[in-house]
């Protein structure tokens, strides 16, 4: 009886550290930026291996702002001032428009310029100045001082 209990206890904690250490390698890989999509002030940007967090998306906007505004141009504001950045999932590549309800690019003079709708993350600033951040569980606010919260629903 306490052979088989080992074993078992064995086997679950090979798989813990299996399946801890497949996250680990997941969540650790960079970001693959595919593609830039541009028009006026909206940026299009499709990505690979994007973080699953809300937390780990915002300090990745945070860490990579400057790199994406210095190769990219992104954000690239309108006169006023305000702008917008959809970082969209490319898992699966670019398709033709087909479907309904896929992400098309003008800008693109193929069959196949579309991509689904799965956007991971967005980031745009509103008329205080103050930058938000949407992601799957919500909304947050980035004020002048630096200071991040979570917006309540509305």
């Amino acid at each position: 009886m306490k052979a088989n209990l080992k074993k078992i206890t064995l086997a679950l904690v090979i798989t813990s550290c299996a399946l801890a250490g497949y996250f680990w390698w997941l969540a650790s890989r960079p970001v693959e930026i595919i593609a830039i999509h541009q028009e006026g002030n909206f940026s299009e940007v499709l990505v690979k291996s994007f973080p699953f967090t809300d937390k780990a998306k915002i300090n990745w906007w945070l860490a990579n702002k400057d790199a994406l505004k210095i190769k990219y141009n992104i954000p690239s504001p309108s006169a006023p001032g305000s702008f917008y950045v959809n970082f969209w999932d490319f898992r699966d590549g670019y398709k033709e428009q087909g479907k309904y309800d896929r992400r098309c690019f003008d800008d693109m003079h193929t069959a196949k310029n579309c991509i689904d709708k799965n956007v991971v993350f967005s980031v745009e600033n509103n008329r205080k100045k103050e930058i938000l951040f949407t992601v799957y569980d919500g909304r947050y606010r980035m004020e002048k001082n630096g200071k991040i919260t979570k917006l309540k629903d509305e």
